[in-house]
């Protein structure tokens, strides 16, 4: 591990004077933690082995969650709305493990999830001089090439000829600053061990989400598998019987998604427009359609309802962002931040290389504006699969028969060799597929497609030529044989010559739509992500320059170690307590949809101790990505899994403010007390204890 080490007394002081509400705990870097204030505020010093301890004891889900082991015996604790996916593709008409609690009482009788990884850091190390040698002098499509020739290079030899074992990826820090090589122990052999029923994990539902006071037991816990049989693994958190108490120290090591706090102004005004809105209207239209097929049967509201529970969080966490962003007084701040910073390079003849960044990221910036449309409709939409299971198997196969044509230092991240295990464990995922439910998706997809671009843009003339959206939707879809797992393996393994060759109208579909996702995809790599990769990177020089690196770097959706306090905030002149309780879980269900309490917990209330603590807030700083990050005390204990945030949190993305921020976590005590009292969970509660 990297030691930390103190700033320069000129980098101390610039940090002490800058704005209060950026001057936050952050999401730090393992390799770079705030050692100095943990140990002046709380009198906290993490050793080595602590940090490292932290570092193995937590993991990533592939699937853009965090978790943590908890047991020696590959235990792994995340939330519920984390193993939707696992949920989803173990479900049936007679088992729907959605709608009702899962315990596997043996270690026999623990299922495989279909398509689903968990990842354990084990390594880092800083590869900056590479990264920057192989780039130096260069911009456009050369800056593009030699920076995917150089991370390619690092990650294939750090999988050591091994990528069913290792994951590796070149992750930059400060948006460049610094670049830094991760490697991963991957374990795709995950099995479900408990979960509580959906109603149970998103008690409140839609009103209740990025709210307090809370009561979800938003719990999944999975085991990991080498061999066939129980991972081992020593570093673990021992979870704590009592959970946290008020005013205590608390971290989160978890995986941030994604942040834009470094961003520069002209950056963040393109989120306010036309950025969010665009992609709300995009969500927003496939929420009225989820919402009326759900209607439509009982066995259309199973199958939809993860789908519909992700998109109306995505609707809440976007909009959410999309108010902070417009939040007058926050947004000058930024403004006043970025002129300070560019004012103090002006003002220093060795900053003067980076003075013009600022002003080649604004011209960048306004290239994209002009094209996001396209590119949300031909690289992110079609890219994701148009909304469609089916097309989200084609696509991949269509455009890695094509990738894998390529040397590996041209292929795009996720095609690399290293990426395909992951990949493959998707595409030949036994899942059940929906063709009506495809159809229907796929149809409004490519209709808003049609809508939203214009009808005499070339993809639009191409796909629909001779047949309406739905027309071709319906052929695809009708016609296609991706549902033979058989088939999908024969198309992958036989490459482009196979694809070439395939019939197959929803392979043939992809297949002319590949041309313009990757002409799409390279105008954006070139145009726009080139020039504010570069660019971003010389104002985090300039910004270490003036603040040194006492700043923490944005998410990555990487491991980061957040430190806070267990506290309440003031909300519209009220106090909000850090705690809700047992005891105020019964008096607000109601008979009723969210509110409405399961059988179990109804049943258990006798059993259940009406002062155990059940939610509780902390000011510890996180964002999405965070879902299922474990919170643990100075002694390593696990006393909380993260689950939410509450509302002024979603401008977290942006900013943080200490006096509102709060994280929204799951308190061990009833997670224990929940899991023995009411699913009677014996046998998980003595391992989770370490006696089984």
């Amino acid at each position: 591990m990297k030691k930390w080490v103190a700033l320069p007394v000129g980098a101390l002081l610039a940090f002490l004077l800058l704005p209060k509400a950026f001057a936050a705990e952050g999401m730090w870097p393992l390799s770079n933690l705030p050692v100095a204030q943990l140990q002046q505020r709380f009198g906290f010093t993490p050793s080595p082995q602590w940090i490292e301890h932290v570092q193995l004891a937590s993991v990533r889900l592939a699937g853009g969650c965090s978790g943590s082991f908890v047991s020696p015996d590959g235990l792994v604790l995340s939330n519920h709305h984390c193993a939707v996916e696992c949920l989803e593709g173990l479900s049936s008409p007679e088992k729907n493990l959605m709608a009702q609690s899962f315990y596997a009482a043996t270690r026999e009788s623990e299922p495989k999830c279909p398509a689903m990884e968990v990842e354990q850091l084990v390594h880092l190390s800083d590869v900056t001089a590479t990264v920057d040698r192989a780039t130096a002098g260069k911009s456009g499509a050369a800056y593009t090439a030699a920076q995917r020739a150089a991370t390619s290079r690092l990650e294939t030899a750090c999988v050591h000829g091994q990528p069913a074992m290792w994951r590796c990826e070149v992750v930059p820090l400060y948006h460049g600053g610094q670049d830094w090589l991760y490697q991963y122990r991957r374990y795709q052999d995950v099995r479900l061990v408990f979960v509580p029923s959906q109603s149970t994990s998103f008690f409140g539902g839609y009103p209740d989400n990025f709210n307090f006071p809370r009561y979800d037991f938003d719990v999944s816990i999975l085991r990991v598998y080498v061999d066939g049989k129980p991972a081992h693994t020593p570093d673990y958190f021992p979870m704590s019987a009592t959970g946290p108490k008020a005013g205590e120290l608390v971290f989160t090591s978890g995986n941030p998604g994604g942040t834009e706090r470094d961003d520069t102004v002209a950056q963040l005004q393109a989120l306010r427009y036309p950025i969010f809105p665009e992609v709300l209207q995009v969500f927003s239209h496939m929420q009225g359609l989820l919402e009326a097929f759900s209607a439509a049967s009982a066995g259309n509201a199973r199958i939809a309802r993860g789908d519909l529970f992700f998109i109306d969080n995505a609707i809440k966490s976007f909009d959410g962002q999309l108010q902070a962003l417009n939040d007058p007084q926050a947004f000058a701040r930024k403004m006043s931040e970025e002129a300070a910073l560019r004012a103090k390079v002006q003002a220093d003849p060795a900053l003067a290389k980076y003075a013009g960044a600022w002003d080649r990221i604004a011209a960048a910036q306004k290239r994209y504006n002009a094209m996001f449309l396209p590119y949300l409709m031909l690289v992110i939409q079609n890219g994701e699969g148009f909304n469609s299971r089916l097309y989200g198997i084609a696509f991949p196969i269509v455009l890695g028969a094509y990738e894998r044509t390529l040397p590996e230092t041209q292929r795009f991240e996720e095609y690399r060799s290293a990426s395909l295990p992951l990949l493959e464990q998707q595409l030949f995922s036994p899942a059940p597929l929906y063709p009506d439910y495809d159809k229907l998706r796929l149809t409004s997809s490519l209709t808003l497609m049609r809508d939203l671009m214009g009808a005499d843009v070339p993809i639009v003339q191409k796909l629909f030529a001779t047949a309406s959206p739905a027309e071709v939707a319906d052929r695809a879809v009708g016609g296609t044989k991706l549902a033979d797992i058989a088939v999908r393996k024969a198309l992958w393994a036989g490459g482009q010559k196979a694809v070439d060759a395939s019939s197959d109208p929803m392979i043939v579909l992809a297949r002319e739509a590949l041309p313009y996702y990757l002409k799409t995809r390279k105008a954006f790599e070139d145009e726009v992500k080139a020039p504010i990769d570069a660019n971003t990177t010389k104002i985090a020089r300039a910004r270490f320059a003036v603040y040194g690196a006492s700043i923490s770097p944005d998410a990555t959706f990487t491991e980061r170690l957040s430190y806070g306090v267990v506290k309440g905030w003031n909300k519209d002149g009220r106090y909000v307590g850090p705690f809700t309780t047992v005891k105020g879980l019964y008096p607000y269900s109601r008979s009723y949809d969210p509110l409405e309490l399961s059988p179990a917990w109804l049943a258990a209330r006798s059993r259940l101790n009406p002062a155990t603590p059940f939610n509780f807030v902390s000011t510890n700083d996180i964002v999405g990505g965070n879902s299922g990050s474990p919170v643990i005390d100075r002694d390593g204990h696990l006393v909380g899994l993260i689950f939410d945030g509450n509302l002024p949190s979603l401008g977290g993305s942006f900013w943080y403010d200490g006096a509102m921020n709060r994280a929204v976590a799951v308190d061990s005590a009833i997670l224990l007390e929940g899991l023995q009292n009411v699913y009677h969970a014996t046998a998980l509660v003595k391992e989770l204890k370490g006696r089984g």
